[in-house]
């Protein structure tokens, strides 16, 4: 278990933050990275040619230790939006087969496949479950031969209700279906057996539970498509760029691994130190610790949450990290409003209300977020 790390942020003493699966605080350490990059942003000559790239790739290594994965593997992206997208520029189907996608999952997962179905002639399985089932159950009933490409999270986006790669990943192999992992809501805090899952792609956004800035993301690519198609052609994902003398001299061969797929402008100057700061902590206090604290958090919520007779959207299914607070359709902007007034600030996804807690998250917090809660079922 980590210790109350609340110290090494900039959060006040009275704010209750249960948001970070929407934006995580900086921690002082990453912003103080920051500032000096800006300084040093503000100085551009004293950037050399190495400053391009050793703390780029020095942000790929900690992210390839944290999940398990070779450097060779990790490309750096932008968002969500464009890992999936360079998944879909690489995967193919034949016309009448099917994306199995889950209900209510994150929209740029949908809309990326619509597009895809659009331009290949697949069509879109969309998976429900009832409220008393878990998400794993109901995609291995749906995953057959007529799936090409199957695209989940590890844990749902809205609640926090977690799907078993290891066995959708399995039944995915028997009918010949690709797999794509948005792991944006668990990488860093969830530990994920890649040998184990083998997924064809797998992208995170940074700025959640990585703790990173915005904009900085990441997609590991497996092996059999380290020479696919990238979404862009920029200099500095081909060989001696480095050299900025011989860039005139234009090569057709990319950088080795997966840096082919990397964003033009990976080098984000002002950005990429804070990215690096907050891995090297996450790597310090290990996705295990970090899975193993959060859960105890979130079970110490859900406890309370049962005394003042609040469901869980995620019943009958396992949580991990976060969880959602079934509230009536009409209630839910409301008792997120009553709970702002108590200066406990939570998410509002779909019919939840979702809790997201962070090592930051002392018992103060829970029992503010508890008197919120109670005022807002009206037994205050």
């Amino acid at each position: 278990m980590i210790a109350d790390q609340r110290s090494l942020f900039d959060i006040p003493d009275d704010i209750a933050y249960f948001n970070c699966a929407s934006l995580a605080p900086l921690m002082s350490s990453a912003l103080e990275a920051g500032r000096k990059a800006q300084a040093s942003r503000a100085r551009p000559w004293t950037i050399g040619i190495d400053d391009w790239f050793a703390l780029v790739e020095r942000r790929r290594e900690l992210l390839a230790s944290i999940v398990g994965a070779s450097s060779e593997n990790i490309a750096l992206v932008p968002a969500t939006s464009y890992g999936l997208a360079t998944a879909a520029r690489n995967l193919f189907t034949s016309e009448g087969q099917r994306i199995l996608l889950i209900a209510e999952d994150y929209p740029s997962a949908v809309y990326t496949w619509r597009r895809f179905c659009k331009r290949t002639g697949a069509s879109i399985l969309t998976v429900k479950r009832r409220a008393e089932d878990d998400w794993t159950t109901a995609i291995l009933a749906a995953l057959d031969e007529r799936v090409a490409i199957i695209q989940v999270p590890n844990v749902h986006w809205t609640d926090g209700a977690v799907i078993d790669l290891a066995v959708v990943a399995e039944r995915a192999r028997a009918v010949g279906a690709k797999l794509v992992v948005d792991a944006s809501q668990s990488l860093g805090v969830l530990p994920i057996d890649l040998a184990t899952v083998r997924p064809d792609f797998l992208v995170a956004v940074g700025y959640k539970w990585l703790l990173g800035p915005f904009g900085l993301g990441y997609l590991y690519v497996a092996d059999q498509w380290l020479d696919g198609e990238p979404l862009e052609e920029s200099w500095i994902n081909r060989v001696r760029s480095d050299d900025f003398a011989a860039l005139v001299d234009y090569q057709d061969r990319y950088q080795n691994g997966a840096r082919r797929f990397d964003v033009g402008e990976r080098t984000s100057f002002e950005t990429t130190p804070i990215a690096v700061a907050a891995l090297e902590q996450i790597q310090r206090w290990t996705a295990q610790a970090l899975a193993k604290t959060l859960c105890a958090k979130v079970e110490q919520i859900a406890a309370g949450a049962a005394d003042l007779g609040i469901q869980l959207t995620t019943r009958g299914a396992q949580i991990s990290h976060m969880l959602g607070l079934a509230v009536a359709p009409e209630e839910i902007q409301g008792t997120a409003q009553r709970l702002r007034n108590f200066n406990v600030f939570v998410g509002v996804r779909g019919s939840s209300i979702r809790i997201s807690p962070h090592v930051y998250t002392t018992d103060q917090d829970i029992a503010r977020l508890m008197s919120g809660l109670t005022a807002a079922a009206g037994k205050t």
